[in-house]
């Protein structure tokens, strides 16, 4: 467990830098130039993802039970899988309504991923991880929307196009992760 509560902090702390240390964020860049500071902040994140995947991984192992989750979860899980998948798309895509009303939706989108498997998965490696991952992505949607109001900062107007490939995409990315990788990279089937 040690090693997955590890990995959450280098990963989550990492991508924290702009809820906490926006000022050492800035000199940090200053001090070694964007090439620099993309690399180091891409083996930190790396470091951490990997002993993320590696705590999780034993923590699997010797599961705590803390909650059995309810049947209908996994279908919520499912609804709300798809939901961030699409987000995350529209957060890369051409503009499209998505982006336009949140302002970051691969934030709300990892917000709904976490809170769908913490409904699916009651020990406590899981609410570790999810939570740990809920918990970020909430307090960096908020931190961004405060930004984004006090900036006065708008979001291009979205279009029916933009708004299909972030659909299409998303629904496509969903299924072949559903159906197929979930249970090769993950070990479990979302549907049983």
């Amino acid at each position: 467990m040690a090693m997955l509560i590890l990995g959450l902090a280098i990963f989550l702390g990492a991508h924290s830098l702009r809820m906490y240390a926006e000022g050492w964020r800035t000199r940090m860049l200053a001090r070694l130039g964007a090439r620099g500071w993309k690399a180091l902040y891409s083996v930190v994140s790396i470091v951490g993802f990997v002993l993320i995947v590696w705590g999780f991984g034993e923590a699997r192992q010797q599961p705590v039970p803390l909650y059995a989750p309810p049947a209908w979860a996994r279908h919520v899980n499912a609804l709300f899988t798809l939901a961030a998948l699409v987000l995350f798309f529209a957060a890369r895509g051409p503009a499209n309504h998505f982006r336009a009303k949140l302002g970051h939706p691969m934030l709300a989108g990892t917000a709904l991923w976490a809170l769908g498997h913490l409904l699916t998965n009651g020990s406590l490696h899981d609410v570790l991880l999810f939570g740990a991952f809920l918990l970020w992505a909430a307090g960096d949607y908020a931190m961004w929307r405060r930004r984004d109001r006090i900036a006065g900062t708008t979001y291009p107007a979205g279009t029916l196009a933009g708004d299909l490939g972030a659909l299409v995409i998303g629904a496509a990315a969903w299924a072949a992760f559903a159906f197929w990788l979930h249970a090769r990279w993950i070990g479990v089937s979302p549907f049983g």
